[in-house]
């Protein structure tokens, strides 16, 4: 359905064309033209499982491993190529596995995210998902909303848009419900039309539904609103790890397969080639995305079940790296349930009536509001006061804005008289009045307002005059009659003390950046042990006459900012960001920038439209304590990673040294390509484990952004030990069998990797610390017991040539094995002890 001819039609020729009128379709309708429309979607492309599948063919370990098996095969060993090919299929089968539950892990999280729309129907007013729109549907538009199918407007009020995903420009463009004198189909000439995927900036609309899913533009051009994949800090870092790791290994790799050419010369070169291969793939921890994806995964599906959402998987972790989280006050601190205590107005029941003039209580088809404060004051109304309600209308309006700290209206009474009204924060409505109605005098009534605001109340102020004229501007918003305030209490959530204190043991700093006055600001800060003096507040008014360095001081030392206009809380958040990990709660639509360039964007799931697109995370209860609980579990995520990266490249870098030097010094081979692969997947199989593990207290103390100096060192020390003991385990050996020796080495090299998994878990003695989790201990078991095993049997023999071992043999490789964690644990308690404690916070 085109939106162009609809932009010279007038709003009765709309009307009749779509078969509708201003009071909606009826449900009867709705339903019908939903079986001819179908749903208001248009469908990104899933992904299937296929595609899932032909992902894991795409890894340069597959290619590595396919050219071993094709190699091995040509050189006559063809049982061993295609064991090979099933080393393959089962690291292909691993992968697919873990990538097809983090798809459906993020199929699941969007249950959690319905969007939802206010539309007319049968001049009813209700909220349903924006899916079930028709054709003909009224749609109610306001401040923070993205437009859910292309509209021609009927109504506006002060009414701008943000059409910048469809056109690119960022300026903000106005709308007008009149017909144009020429058809257009441009966007930028289209005035009286609103399209699906642009956002409401201001003010209130309504409009009719002239084109759903794919008949809308957004419909045809979805590519320019195409989401981008964003990549985490973490995964740039991993990254160029791998780089660096990889470029090392193919560097020795090299100067071995030369080495042995002078050496041993090319009478078993194809054999060597293969070997190298091998060394390379074991050295390179290929089960690092399958341990990733797992632990994201999970970590995403608990954060769910705990009531915190995330968009992307890799913001599970960048959660998990917040060091300051910004916040506000109202439902996070407090319960947001506003109760009215009193009112301080000479005439009490004319206060009430205009204060709920202001609000979407005039409106008699609305029955509840989800503004708190409308919602106190309707409760303490007398039933007088609420049919008075009636005798009004609201002629047009400026919304409430944070950065005008008021409302405002134009109403019409029964009798035409008009009313200019204004509702807010009692300093701006006090700036804004040159009367006083009734005994009160300014000075009074700000001592009043102070002495509240002391005791953490939140105060609300009205004022009013007549008005001649049927529309208004903010330049009129002056010489009101001040007609009285009132003060409302927010009880603190239970949670709030418990929360600021968890987040101190985090290391997480809480800084509440609020609109509301400097003393209930500073009452709520205390109460809840932010800080300890309630003037320990800065307001917004005196960060701005900052110089910057001092502006730079004041957003590290204050923890509570007061008054605080949306421009200067995303210059906080800048300034925060040069040196720390910034989360930020936000979820109005003037949070949308600070949302967005925060390291992490963290909504409510009441949040309007636009701030929800601009987030990382969302939750489904607005408590901090939600939020503190969510990034200690990303904490707990991204420390389980870590130890599988020092436990598999500590023990890889060892054995792969020491399998390459010694291969130098004998005749055979130390270690057969297939027992390397086999060695490989058997230590990886309870390393997947390891993102189910418990995590030390002190390792959530603090973010740990992922850098590779950090775990160097402990790596290249283990990986040393490593290497000792196995020149001492071929210094024992070396005059045994090779068949023999190759089938202990094997042994020996597993069984020390899976043991070092109990000793990198802690930085503690291995005894001192929490208890391993289930799996991890099940797996390692398990694990043990097949490779002692495995030489002893038929299988192990025919497919991968090992030999039985003598029992005395095995009981000395057991013997090494103990030695060595004795002495990794060692090394490992002594540089925590002197180097670890600063090189690793």
């Amino acid at each position: 359905m085109e939106f162009s001819k609809y932009t010279t039609k007038n709003i009765e020729e709309t009307f009749q064309d779509l078969k509708t009128s201003e009071k909606g379709l009826s449900e009867k309708e709705a339903k019908e033209r939903l079986k001819i429309y179908g749903f208001n979607e248009v469908k990104e492309k899933e992904t299937s499982s296929f595609d899932i599948f032909l992902r894991q063919f795409k890894s340069p370990f597959f290619y590595l491993l396919f050219i071993a098996s094709i190699l091995t095969i040509l050189t006559g060993a063809k049982i061993d190529g295609f064991i090979i090919l099933v080393f393959i299929l089962i690291n292909v089968s691993l992968g697919f596995f873990q990538e097809f539950r983090a798809e459906s892990a993020a199929f699941l999280l969007k249950k959690y995210l319905p969007s939802k729309t206010r539309i007319l129907r049968e001049d009813i007013e209700k909220t349903i998902d924006k899916k079930f729109l028709v054709p003909g549907d009224i749609v109610l538009l306001e401040a923070g909303n993205i437009v859910p199918a292309d509209l021609r407007i009927i109504k506006v009020e002060n009414f701008l848009m943000d059409e910048s995903v469809l056109t690119g420009e960022s300026f903000p463009v106005s709308k007008i419900p009149q017909q144009l004198l020429k058809e257009t189909k441009e966007i930028f000439e289209a005035k009286n039309i609103v399209f699906a995927g642009t956002s409401v900036i201001s003010g209130a609309a309504e409009g009719i539904v002239v084109g759903t899913g794919r008949e809308t533009v957004f419909g045809e051009i979805t590519k320019l609103v195409s989401k981008i994949s964003r990549e985490s800090a973490y995964d740039k870092d991993l990254f160029r790890f791998s780089r660096l790791i990889l470029k090392i290994v193919v560097t020795t790799i090299v100067f071995i397969f030369l080495a042995n050419l002078i050496i041993k010369g090319t009478e078993n070169f194809s054999v060597f080639l293969i070997f190298c291969i091998a060394l390379i793939v074991s050295i390179i921890p290929e089960a690092l995305p399958v341990v990733i994806t797992f632990a994201l995964s999970e970590g995403a599906l608990k954060l769910a079940k705990e009531k915190v959402i995330v968009k992307r998987l890799s913001a599970v972790e960048d959660l998990g790296n917040i060091e300051i989280l910004c916040c506000d006050k109202t439902g996070t601190l407090t319960e947001n349930k506003l109760r009215l205590e009193n009112i301080f107005a000479q005439n009490k029941e004319k206060c009430l009536l205009y204060s709920l003039l202001l609000s979407s209580f005039v409106k008699e088809e609305i029955e509840s509001s989800l503004n708190p404060f409308d919602s106190a004051l309707f409760e303490k109304a007398s039933k007088g006061i609420r049919q008075s309600l009636k005798n009004f209308r609201i002629i047009s309006e400026i919304p409430f804005d944070p950065s005008r700290l008021r409302n405002s209206a134009l109403i019409e009474a029964q009798n035409g008289n008009l009313i200019l009204a204004v509702k807010g924060a009692a300093e701006i409505i006090l700036k804004l009045s040159s009367r006083f109605e009734g005994s009160f005098q300014k000075k009074e009534i700000e001592e009043q307002i102070e002495r509240e605001g002391r005791e953490g109340k939140r105060i609300l102020a009205v004022a009013f005059k007549e008005f001649n004229k049927k529309y208004f501007s903010e330049e009129d918003e002056k010489d009101f009659t001040f007609l009285g305030h009132f003060s409302f209490r927010d009880p603190l959530k239970e949670t709030a003390k418990e929360s600021i204190e968890m987040a101190e043991k985090l290391g997480v700093q809480i800084k509440m950046i609020t609109g509301d006055s400097k003393e209930v600001a500073g009452h709520v800060a205390k109460e809840t042990g932010l800080i300890n003096n309630p003037e320990e507040v800065i307001l917004g008014e005196q960060l701005n006459s900052l110089s910057e360095n001092d502006f730079e001081k004041a957003c590290q030392e204050f923890s509570v900012f007061a008054r605080i206009a949306p421009e200067t809380k995303l210059k906080i958040i800048q300034e925060l960001q040069k040196k720390f990990e910034v989360g930020f709660l936000g979820e109005g639509i003037n949070d949308t920038p600070a949302l967005k360039i925060a390291n992490v964007g963290i909504v409510v799931q009441e949040a309007v439209d636009v701030p929800r697109e601009a987030a990382d995370v969302i939750l489904t209860e607005k408590d901090l304590r939600v939020i503190i609980n969510g990034i200690k579990n990303g904490r707990n995520i991204f420390s389980n990673i870590n130890k599988y990266i020092k436990c598999a490249l500590a023990s890889n870098f060892g054995n792969f040294y020491s399998i390459a030097v010694i291969s130098l010094f004998i005749t055979f081979l130390p270690m057969l390509p297939i027992q390397i692969l086999l060695g490989n997947l058997l230590s990886d199989f309870p390393l997947i484990a390891i993102a189910t593990d418990q995590v030390d207290v002190e390792e959530l103390r603090k973010p740990k952004s992922y850098q590779l100096h950090r775990v160097m060192w402990l790596v290249v020390l283990l990986a040393l030990v490593s290497t000792i003991f196995d020149f001492i385990f071929f210094a024992i050996f070396y005059k045994v069998k090779p068949e023999i020796m190759q089938t202990l080495w094997f042994i020996e090299s597993i069984l020390t990797e899976i043991s070092l998994i109990f000793l990198i878990r802690t930085r503690h003695f291995f005894l001192n610390t929490r208890r391993p989790s289930l799996p991890l201990i099940l797996f390692t078991f398990l694990d043990a017991i097949l490779i002692i095993l495995l030489p002893f049997t038929n299988f192990g023999k025919e497919f991968f040539h090992f030999v039985s071992p003598p029992i005395s043999s095995l009981f000395i490789v057991i013997f090494l094995v103990f030695n060595y964690f004795i002495v990794s644990e060692i090394v490992k308690l002594i540089y925590f002890r002197y180097r670890g404690s600063n090189n690793e916070k």
